[in-house]
């Protein structure tokens, strides 16, 4: 009998050896895969990245998690307490694992035949946020609980807590005690009071089934739970307790940001990734002060949709028209207003930056440009006659006028006010293309251009943008700017990543960029954009057509604001007959300007020195004879004013300058 026994308590005692053992290696093989807590220390919770324009106002957001760090000392007592008393009562006095609590809440769970309790602490539930998967199995219960008390060694309670109350989730994208409280009572956490503190910490068991927005019942029965709690636990006196459960609470939905300025953000969003990585954009908590106005973007947007919509009823296609819109600040090349198509949901194709198109006539301001940087002056005659010359293929070419007629000599001024088709062809053969194409680069266009001569009409395409940018620079007087979008970038603790400044290189006599918006004022007072007058301060533009009505442009500026609109159909089809930069794009430009300019005092273009002026005959270009009716004030770069008078017999103006032209 003895020998049985002894035989029965070796194999339990080798059973247990063994078990004892296997349990021991299968301990060593878990701790082995547990992260480390070192890495609690570089741990850095996904933070919201901001945008702001130009006034700092919000803009927009964009995160994984939406999330604010704060310190334990600017978290309210009262929070703390209420979240330990209801999510870990023996917080301070366990080692990670509350084995009490556990039979506790088994006791609870069985009793009532649900789970009702849980039994992890907060050291338990901070491992599994951070390092664990939230699946259900005995290996993961096990490597949580080694975890914890790993963390349990290593932290202090306050820096666990810390790190347990910046992480926690409370529902509609909150992480953390800050977002919560910005989110739900629209303050900072270290505002709060002892009965917001309740609903907040209340919340943790189940964000949906108590929250305040979806659930305000549940939330304050939740909260009461919760004073009853801490008052049983000692935290808060009767006085407290009772005060707090008469509190009103108040809470509002937050009012997110609309979705202004899509399409600008995107692009932002694009350049950072490249430059920082992804992580650092949407986890990193970056301030990101951009060059956009707000309210300019805002009325952008507005006056796009509220023209095409209309056009769109008009039209009753299968398919949208779409816009794009740019509008840039002139004097350091910082963009004010962006807006990429109608709709960014539906295609985040940007219209601005990404669509190549031909610019028409547009394109006409860089010939004409050169024309005077090379001898030719406002008052320099083109003879508006039937040519046939070599186009673009290489085949023979004879350029049209939008009216199909002729006028004969034809000043500069009128051919470009009037965007004359055969004047800028042979405008461009007399100063070759490669000239054409020499200024337009240096003005601002980046694009290839073909060496032909049909360029004079904008067969060659380019951006929005960069037409756009060629443009502000004979608003700056010559001085050619690289638009930009970003002034400062701060990381999440403050310090500037990056600071971005005008970049500026002279390309063009302040003189020609004068004369030139002088020109392109005229286009306005006596030409093709005539819609634009109605803006009521002194502008210049040009327009711009493609054949068959495909694309339609307006470029034009004030001395504050230079702004470019393009309107066309993604898939090239017509707009329409006669619908034409001035009737489609202008008028978007003229009303965008009238609200993006109406606080600003108006102002005139500042003539430069060594420009003169002169009374002349606005058909022939020759200087008026005294008491000549109704002479018209040119301006010249010095010393090439004209020498001849116009004869005594005035001819009348064969076409009135609304009357044709692109």
């Amino acid at each position: 009998m003895k020998k049985i026994i002894v035989s029965t308590i070796i194999i339990i005692l080798i059973f247990t050896a063994v078990t004892a053992g296997a349990l021991l290696q299968l301990l060593r093989k878990y701790n082995k895969e547990l992260p480390s807590t070192a890495a609690l220390e570089e741990y850095k919770p996904s933070l919201i990245t901001r945008f702001y324009d130009i006034h700092e106002e919000p803009i927009a957001e964009i995160f994984t998690e939406r999330r604010t760090i704060v310190p334990l000392q600017k978290i309210p007592v009262d929070l703390q307490n209420a979240v330990i008393a209801t999510e870990d009562e023996r917080f301070f006095k366990h080692w990670g694992i509350d084995l009490r609590g556990v039979g506790r809440a088994t006791v609870n769970n069985i009793f009532r035949g649900r789970v009702v309790e849980g039994g992890s602490t907060i050291t338990q539930q901070l491992a599994r946020a951070l390092f664990l998967t939230q699946d259900r199995t005995m290996q993961r219960k096990i490597k949580e609980a080694l975890l914890s008390m790993q963390i349990e060694k290593k932290y202090t309670k306050e820096e666990i807590l810390q790190m347990y109350l910046n992480q926690v989730y409370f529902g509609h994208g909150a992480y953390g005690v800050e977002q919560a409280s910005r989110v739900y009572f629209g303050k900072h956490v270290q505002d709060l009071n002892l009965a917001e503190c309740a609903l907040m910490a209340g919340m943790l068991r189940s964000p949906k089934n108590y929250s305040p927005f979806e659930h305000p019942d549940n939330a304050k029965r939740r909260a009461q739970t919760v004073l009853g709690l801490m008052y049983h636990q000692n935290y808060i006196t009767p006085e407290e307790r009772k005060k707090a459960l008469n509190y009103k609470y108040y809470t509002q939905r937050p009012k997110y940001i609309a979705n202004s300025a899509a399409y600008f953000i995107e692009s932002i969003k694009q350049d950072l990734e490249e430059k920082y990585g992804s992580d650092a954009v949407y986890k990193g908590g970056l301030q990101i002060y951009t060059t956009l106005d707000l309210n300019m973007q805002r009325v952008a947007e507005i006056s796009v949709e509220s023209h095409l919509s209309s056009y769109d009823v008009a039209r009753s296609t299968d398919s949208v028209v779409q816009c794009g819109l740019i509008a840039i600040d002139p004097k350091n090349g910082q963009i004010r207003a962006l807006v990429g198509g109608r709709n960014f949901e539906k295609s985040q194709f940007n219209r601005v930056t990404q669509a190549k198109r031909q610019p028409g006539s547009a394109f006409k301001t860089f010939v004409f440009t050169a024309a005077l940087e090379n001898g030719f002056t406002p008052s320099s005659l083109i003879d508006d006659s039937p040519i046939t010359m070599m186009g673009g293929d290489d085949k023979e070419w004879a350029p049209q006028n939008y009216d199909k007629e002729f006028w004969g000599p034809t000043t500069v001024r009128r051919s470009l006010e009037d965007s004359r088709n055969v004047c800028a062809a042979k405008l461009i053969m007399q100063i070759t293309p490669e000239a054409a194409i020499n200024y337009a680069h240096d003005l601002g266009i980046e694009s290839q251009l073909g060496r032909n001569l049909s360029l004079a009409l904008g067969t060659s395409e380019v951006t929005l943008e960069e037409i756009t940018r060629a443009f502000a620079t004979f608003d700056n007087h010559g001085i050619r700017t690289i638009p930009y979008s970003i002034i400062e970038i701060k990381d999440a603790s403050g310090n500037t990543l990056e600071q971005n400044t005008p970049t500026e290189k002279t390309v063009l006599s302040e003189q020609t960029a004068f004369l030139m918006t002088n020109l392109l004022a005229g286009v306005v007072q006596h030409g093709t954009g005539w819609a634009a007058r109605a803006l009521g301060r002194p502008c210049a533009g040009k327009t711009g057509t493609t054949n068959d009505f495909r694309d339609a442009w307006f470029i034009g500026y004030t001395p504050e604001l230079v702004c470019g609109v393009w309107v066309g159909y993604d898939d090239h089809r017509e707009l329409g007959d006669k619908q034409t930069g001035g009737v489609l794009a202008c008028p978007i430009w003229t009303d965008f300007m009238s609200s993006a300019l109406q606080n600003l005092p108006v102002s005139n273009f500042s003539v430069p020195s060594k420009i003169e002026q002169a009374k002349i005959d606005y058909k022939t270009g020759l200087l008026a004879p005294p008491n000549w009716p109704s002479p018209f004030i040119e301006s010249y770069l010095e010393g090439t004013l004209p020498t001849e008078y116009a004869s005594a017999k005035k001819e009348e103006k064969q076409s009135g300058p609304e009357e044709s032209g692109y």
